[in-house]
């Protein structure tokens, strides 16, 4: 009787074993689905940049130096090492990219141009693209990590050697409050 009762015991630790682990997997698995999502998309966005670029230098005055440092930002992100790097090269070509259309503001041209507007469009939504990627995968990452952390299934995690997720952090020159000042503009005057 006491073989039988063992015999249960070492059973049911097995599965639970067996079932924590594959839980574990399975997020890890989601995790890295995730970020293959974010990279899905940033490949996308890589490859735009070269046709916006094109079509902004057959514009000649624009800024030479900011055409690079967009190509310079753009082989960053196709090169990165790892997430992180990936992101925070991502993050500054963003910058980048914004401030292309920004100036563009200043070439009626360039704006009325079918083929900018296009690709202004198509790396407008694959931005928000990517935005909402980072999202899910810090949400994925999260749930992963609680699991990782919380008893019972942290004790298989540890036993075998399931690591933490890094979530995606928002870059400190984005967490600064823009300054608002209509001293300037007369109004309230």
């Amino acid at each position: 009787m006491t073989f039988i009762i063992i015999l249960i015991i070492v059973a049911v630790l097995a599965f639970f074993v067996v079932g924590a682990y594959n839980t574990l997997v399975k997020s890890r698995m989601q995790t890295q689905e995730a970020w293959s999502q974010i990279d899905v998309q940033l490949k996308r966005r890589n490859d735009l940049i070269p046709n916006l670029l094109e079509t902004v230098k057959g514009y000649g005055k624009y800024e030479q130096a900011t055409l690079e440092k967009v190509t310079q930002l753009r082989n960053q992100v196709a090169s990165a090492a790892s997430p992180a790097e990936a992101m925070q090269a991502s993050d500054a070509l963003s910058r980048q990219i914004s401030g292309i259309f920004a100036v563009a503001e200043s070439y009626p041209d360039l704006k009325a141009n079918t083929n900018y507007l296009k690709l202004q469009e198509e790396l407008t939504n694959t931005e928000n693209k990517i935005a909402y990627s980072r999202q899910l995968y810090n949400s994925v990452t999260s749930n992963y990590n609680v699991k990782l952390e919380t008893f019972p299934s942290n004790i298989v995690a540890g036993i075998f050697g399931f690591k933490a997720a890094d979530f995606l952090k928002t870059p400190e020159e984005e967490k600064a409050v823009p300054k608002v000042d209509f001293g300037s503009t007369g109004l309230g005057d």
